[in-house]
């Protein structure tokens, strides 16, 4: 899919293809990208790292414009299962025009930032806004979440809230890495920022970006800190669990256990009071079946005192 888009009076809006100072590629094709590497003269290698998703942020210069990747979260569904993954972002900036290649569609226009445009390489730093901001709204999300998890597992031992919260974990160490790529991009933006025809305030706008996105990382590492710790405690505290369950059933097998191992003792030589007599004349002796019944009530007593006084039960 191909977007043409322009600036006027201060955003973005529809361009026709001779007007468009903004072209965004969403799945190149095949002719598409045949297009942008043989008449464009884009690197290919760079094309493709523009859709990789694995991809680090970095700054490169051709003779006829500059190249820069950048990392952003993508949209999250239901689907990803509390999977939060990461997108790579290319922009080729030359002097009159721009072209953005993406992997899949995103709203990388949207927010106040975008309603003070007056030049491309507004536009690109005001893209970099909006990631460190869309960052920033899926941290909030994750920590919504992993506080719901939380509670689910303190409520129950399923494995799968376990899962997600590993999930949750695994997301906040994608995240950490893609902003810190991205800071190491700003950083390398702030040293060619007259190579790249960056303005006085594109260069102050730089600086509020390097504050944000050194908050935005921080956050991700203290949420990815924290995440780490409680997975350590309920991981803890649900083996705690199971061996205070396995505790609970090793003592009533043992309970159990006792009184059949005294009735299985005398049960061939003792009568049962509730069969009929054998032959006539013959009575059944009640007096033996309540010994073994009152020995094994004391054996079970006296297991319950000796688990009471090593502070088993």
């Amino acid at each position: 899919m191909l977007k043409y888009l322009r600036i006027a009076e201060g955003k973005l809006v529809n361009a026709q293809h001779d007007q468009a100072q903004v072209l965004v590629y969403v799945t190149p094709t095949e002719q598409e990208k045949k297009y942008l590497v043989e008449t464009l003269k884009l690197d290919e290698h760079t094309l493709n790292s523009a859709l990789d998703p694995d991809e680090l942020s970095r700054l490169e210069f051709e003779p006829e414009h500059a190249a820069l990747i950048y990392k952003r979260p993508r949209n999250y569904s239901s689907e990803d299962q509390f999977l939060f993954k990461v997108a790579s972002t290319g922009v080729f900036l030359f002097k009159d025009f721009m072209i953005i290649v993406l992997a899949d569609d995103a709203p990388l226009f949207e927010g106040r930032g975008f309603g003070k445009i007056a030049s491309l390489q507004d536009v690109f730093l005001r893209m970099l806004y909006r990631s460190v901001f869309h960052y920033e709204e899926h941290l909030r999300v994750i920590n919504m979440i992993s506080d719901q998890l939380e509670q689910e597992v303190n409520r129950t031992m399923d494995n799968k809230h376990l899962v997600s919260l590993f999930t949750l974990q695994k997301s906040l160490v994608y995240y950490l890495n893609a902003i810190t790529s991205n800071l190491r991009l700003i950083d390398k933006l702030k040293i060619h920022a007259p190579r790249l025809g960056f303005s006085a305030e594109n260069q102050e706008f730089l600086d509020d970006l390097v504050i944000e996105t050194t908050q935005c990382q921080e956050q991700a590492s203290v949420h990815s800190q924290v995440l780490s710790g409680l997975m350590d405690a309920r991981v803890g505290v649900v083996n705690n669990n199971l061996n205070v369950l396995m505790k609970t059933l090793t003592l009533v097998m043992i309970f159990i256990m006792l009184p059949q191992l005294v009735v299985s003792i005398f049960s061939m030589n003792v009568d049962l009071p509730f069969e009929a007599p054998v032959g006539p004349g013959e009575e059944r002796k009640l007096l033996p079946f309540v010994w073994v019944m009152v020995i094994s009530a004391v054996s079970i007593g006296l297991t319950w005192l000796f688990l009471r006084f090593k502070k088993l039960s």
